[in-house]
């Protein structure tokens, strides 16, 4: 009883680490520009792939000895891989990609080099009142 109720998470963990690992793949190919393609690998192939080990630790510690060389590649992955995707969306901000999908000018945050320089600026803008009243 207790090895089959093993068996069929270590399927279901498997499936779902499967499915996640898909669903990121697909997102590779299909997303539009590099900022938002950055989520597929790291957030849905990261979690599949996570399954995917945690059903080998389940299927193998019950089957046989417990060895935690997965237990060591899932700290390892869960540590590479946002760390990956920083370095790779800092490399695209610095050869200034530019995304695909447009902001509306009203949500889009205001960066430091589409305002004026302080000069440029009123008093009432920049909250400063002059020194004589």
């Amino acid at each position: 009883m207790m090895q089959s109720l093993a068996d069929l998470l270590t399927a279901a963990l498997l499936l779902l680490g499967a499915g996640f690992a898909l669903i990121g793949s697909i997102a590779i190919l299909r997303l539009p520009d590099i900022f938002t393609r950055l989520h597929g690998p790291a957030k849905a192939t990261t979690l599949g792939v996570g399954g995917i080990l945690l059903a080998s630790i389940l299927y193998f510690s019950t089957h046989g000895d417990l060895s935690l060389h997965e237990l060591l590649i899932s700290i390892f992955l869960f540590i590479t891989a946002p760390v990956s995707a920083h370095s790779i969306a800092r490399a695209a901000l610095h050869r200034r990609c530019r995304s695909i999908a447009p902001l509306a000018d009203e949500d889009r945050p205001v960066s430091p080099g589409d305002r004026e320089s302080p000069a440029d600026l009123s008093d009432a803008e920049t909250g400063q009142g002059s020194k004589f009243g």
